[in-house]
């Protein structure tokens, strides 16, 4: 996962977004048994007696949230917040929402809320210093470039490996880089995506690896990423298993009550209608191979 210092979405964007509203307390109409049941037997473990604390970082960017409010139940991550809430027997009034950086979120530690969902890739390093559910989001990589770049028509593996990549420190993106693409130019490395999108525009950098979604947003108009009409998603890379958990403090209980809730929702078709509604538009790109 890497983190999008996203400005605004253009009036078009947002409306898409918006379109179905109420996913929040209508995604499922019952509770589920199971987590709803779990969560009672463990309600000792809960952040806030009778509450449910969840976290995400500030601000909370589209496609995730809308209109940087996590309450109002509209992005993919706030409906799945309040669909797994209402599984585990809370109503939308229960859910309190709290502020966790997304870099704090991973280190070993107590926490302020029962779970974190903020596009938290599940990788063995951050699992040794805490908890993470089963996947609400499976997650691939994508090649956004210059739209000039020869990289947009010319990507077959070979070629992948013989251009400059830049990514930021610390990302799943760059990880992808390094082990799949294999490039053979040492990739440069920036402290952010907004200065890894700068060396882009600068012509230092012949492409960046994002998540797929976070790059169609990158490079559409009005996204504030990039200059409007500037680059493309060249295309998605195969899924390597790569995919986002909620986050808890490490061996808390309440993990299996979620992953009760997540099973359903998966197996009811919950979650495959909100990415429909929040995500579709993003990953409708073309698969290349690295």
């Amino acid at each position: 996962m890497r983190k999008l210092h996203l400005i605004a979405a253009s009036s078009a964007l947002v409306a898409s977004l918006t379109a179905v509203s109420g996913v929040a307390t209508a995604a499922v109409a019952h509770t589920a048994s199971a987590a709803a049941t779990c969560t009672k037997a463990n309600a000792a473990s809960l952040h806030s007696a009778g509450h449910l604390t969840v976290a995400t970082d500030s601000p909370a960017y589209t496609p995730w949230f809308v209109n940087n409010k996590p309450s109002n139940g509209k992005g993919y991550e706030s409906a799945v917040a309040y669909a797994i809430a209402s599984q585990m027997g809370f109503s939308a009034s229960k859910v309190k929402w709290a502020y966790e950086p997304f870099s704090n979120s991973y280190q070993p530690g107590s926490k302020a809320f029962d779970f974190d969902l903020n596009e938290i890739s599940v990788t063995p390093d951050r699992s040794a210093a805490v908890s993470f559910s089963s996947s609400y989001y499976d997650v691939t990589q994508s090649i956004i470039a210059l739209r000039k770049n020869p990289i947009v028509t010319k990507h077959s593996p070979a070629q992948l490996k013989n251009y400059q990549y830049g990514d930021m420190v610390g990302t799943t993106g760059l990880d992808y880089i390094n082990n799949q693409i294999q490039p053979t130019k040492q990739v440069k490395v920036y402290q952010s995506l907004t200065d890894a999108f700068n060396a882009l525009v600068a012509k230092q950098v012949d492409a960046i690896v994002v998540d797929t979604p976070d790059g169609q947003y990158a490079v559409s108009k009005g996204s504030g990423e990039l200059p409007d009409n500037s680059s493309v998603q060249v295309g998605q890379f195969p899924s390597v298993g790569e995919h986002f958990g909620a986050l808890f403090t490490k061996d808390n209980p309440l993990v299996g009550c979620v992953n009760d809730a997540i099973a359903t929702l998966r197996a009811n078709g919950t979650l495959a209608k909100i990415s429909k509604q929040y995500l579709g538009i993003y990953n409708k790109v073309p698969q290349i191979q690295p």
